[in-house]
């Protein structure tokens, strides 16, 4: 099986040779890599076009966008025109981050979990951060699901999700859709990915009421997104947060937001979000 991966890329020029290095180090190599360089003013540009020269797999494009960072839309905007330039000649398709640094047998054990099993539509590993000179779980989300810096999707799988939404929520939304389609999704506790800047450090205020507009537009209702919002706050230790996400829930609702998915997939994901907090106080 071989692997493209498209990495969008702003201002990343303190990261961008690290995350390169990792891939040109992984023990199965990606057929080919994009590197979209979203607007960058620094010097992240040069970086890739090094690389390029020695790793023939590896392209870079220039895209243009607006400079503010809201989560989800603009990162996956830039996601989608490096796709554009992607034949479909690929088994596996990757979406990751600028600012990681992959263990060399990554992408090797990634196509062995979709070997083992058809029906295995997405698989990834964890992310660690830095502190204090140890590397430790960033605990943001639970360990069934795969962080939105490093998402791996079967072609088919990938064909069937409709691909990656430009909104903030894709990185949910995607696996929510891959049940609905009846595919599992894969974590590997054994893959440690080193994430270099903690996820969000660059989001303004804006993004707060975001997270709860997210939670409208993938079907939530109420009450899900009151959970999942006083989880969220904690797990980030900012429960002040909690008003911020209702209130982009309410902003959501009362201007109609069109939601990711369809009526028959909202219903799903409500039935199948109660299941697993049902499951958890089991």
């Amino acid at each position: 099986m071989n692997y493209y991966i498209v990495i969008p890329a702003h201002n990343e020029e303190a990261f961008m040779a690290l995350t390169l290095q990792s891939l040109a180090d992984q023990t199965v190599l990606p057929s080919k890599a994009v590197i979209v360089n979203d607007n960058s003013t620094d010097k992240t540009a040069n970086i890739v076009l090094a690389f390029a020269e020695k790793h023939p797999w590896i392209s870079l494009i220039n895209a243009t966008s607006d400079a503010i960072h809201l989560p989800g839309s603009k990162v996956i905007q830039a996601f989608l025109k490096g796709l554009a330039t992607l034949d479909n000649h690929y088994d596996i398709m990757i979406k990751a981050d600028a600012d990681l640094i992959f263990p060399p047998n990554y992408f090797e054990t990634i196509i062995q979990h979709f070997q083992s099993d058809a029906r295995i539509g997405m698989v990834g590993g964890f992310a660690y951060i830095e502190k204090n000179g140890e590397w430790l779980l960033e605990n943001l989300t639970d360990k069934d699901h795969i962080r939105g810096a490093f998402k791996a999707y079967r072609k088919a799988t990938f064909q069937q999700i409709g691909g990656l939404k430009p909104a903030m929520g894709w990185d949910t939304v995607d696996e929510l859709l891959c049940k609905f389609y009846d595919w599992k999704v894969v974590t590997d506790a054994s893959l440690k990915v080193k994430h270099l800047k903690p996820t969000g450090a660059n989001y303004n205020k804006t993004a707060r009421y975001k997270q709860g507009e997210a939670f409208y537009t993938l079907g939530y209702g109420f009450f899900i997104t009151a959970i999942a919002s006083l989880k969220l706050a904690m797990r980030k230790g900012k429960p002040l947060l909690f008003a911020d996400y209702i209130k982009g829930f309410w902003k959501a609702k009362s201007a109609k937001k069109p939601l990711l998915v369809t009526e028959e997939q909202a219903c799903f994901i409500r039935k199948y979000r109660w299941k697993k907090m049902k499951d958890k106080l089991m």
